[in-house]
């Protein structure tokens, strides 16, 4: 089995998201940060080179034998768009009037902080992220 590229490390988390290319998609990272930090009560770790993640829990995958440790709720500011890991199906309720977004699996995927209402938006991390710890466990 491959050994995981995207685990937690001790990278600073303001000096990756300030070396964010995109004027726009850098200063969108900053404030999904500080809505991730209100909404989950924890600090953020870089995952990998580009995750941001908060709180952690260990997975073993029944369809493969791949185990590790992932964040239970996590953004990273995408060259595409802004990818937010917040089981969004899960929260249909959360998703109505919340903006212009797309899903994908366990992703919410976002242009602009402005298309989509913040308030709203941290009220769907806060959901996922409680529902992780509660379904998800946690280290």
């Amino acid at each position: 089995m491959a050994e995981l590229k995207t685990k937690v490390n001790d990278g600073s988390v303001e000096d990756f998201i300030g070396s964010v290319e995109n004027e726009k998609r850098r200063a969108d990272g900053f404030v999904l940060l500080e809505i991730y930090k209100r909404a989950t009560k924890q600090q953020p770790k870089l995952w990998g080179t580009s995750i941001i993640g908060f709180g952690m829990y260990h997975y073993k995958s029944e369809r493969s034998s791949q185990e590790g440790d992932w964040p239970l709720a996590a953004f990273s500011p995408r060259k595409q768009n802004l990818t937010l890991y917040v089981y969004p199906n899960n929260f249909p309720d959360l998703l109505e009037d919340l903006g212009k977004y797309k899903t994908g699996g366990s992703c919410l995927y976002i242009n602009k902080i402005e298309d989509v209402d913040s308030k709203k938006l941290e009220a769907l991390v806060a959901a996922s992220y409680k529902w992780a710890q509660e379904n998800l466990g946690s280290k």
